[in-house]
């Protein structure tokens, strides 16, 4: 269960992260966005993408491979627990160069290599996510971040069978 934030529970932060289960093993090297490059960071930068909740993390790995990807490939949900809030960077939307970096398409190289200077500058940072613009993702190099996290728990994830129905 996600932790219920203060009053009402301990206000522990926990990322969230939803990978192929071939992949569950090294889900914080960063090896994907290395060979790749996502949202924000350039080919050839490590970078891990995780989520505050494991709602947003579904929806954002639905995004790019689909719900049927989710329904028939074996994923695994992975959560771990930030040991100290204090170095998150959290990005203010307001304050990017440019607003289109947080509405759907590709990036830019400009918005690339924006979040390769957070990543760069900051060993976790926050950021509004874009396939659910009132929740939140996390971002990190695993090197620079190395001992900030803990992992909770890798469980096989099950997509609700609603979200992939037979075509008539």
């Amino acid at each position: 269960m996600t932790p219920l934030p203060p009053p009402l529970g301990s206000g522990e932060i926990v990322i969230w992260r939803l990978d192929q289960a071939r992949h569950a093993p090294t889900w914080d090297s960063g090896e994907g966005a290395y060979l790749v490059g996502g949202r924000w960071n350039s080919r050839g930068v490590r970078a891990v993408y995780a989520a505050l909740d494991p709602a947003t993390a579904i929806l954002e790995v639905a995004v790019h491979k689909t719900f049927r990807a989710l329904d028939t490939t074996p994923h695994v949900l992975t959560a771990a627990r930030l040991l100290d809030p204090g170095p998150v960077h959290v990005v203010d939307p307001t304050a990017l160069p440019n607003p289109n970096w947080l509405r759907p398409g590709l990036p830019s190289a400009g918005q690339q290599q924006y979040g390769d200077a957070l990543l760069a500058a900051h060993p976790l940072v926050a950021l509004p996510s874009v396939v659910s613009t009132h929740s939140w993702n996390l971002i990190f190099a695993p090197a620079a971040a190395a001992g900030l996290y803990a992992l909770l728990v890798q469980e096989p994830f099950a997509l609700d069978t609603r979200l992939h129905l037979p075509t008539p």
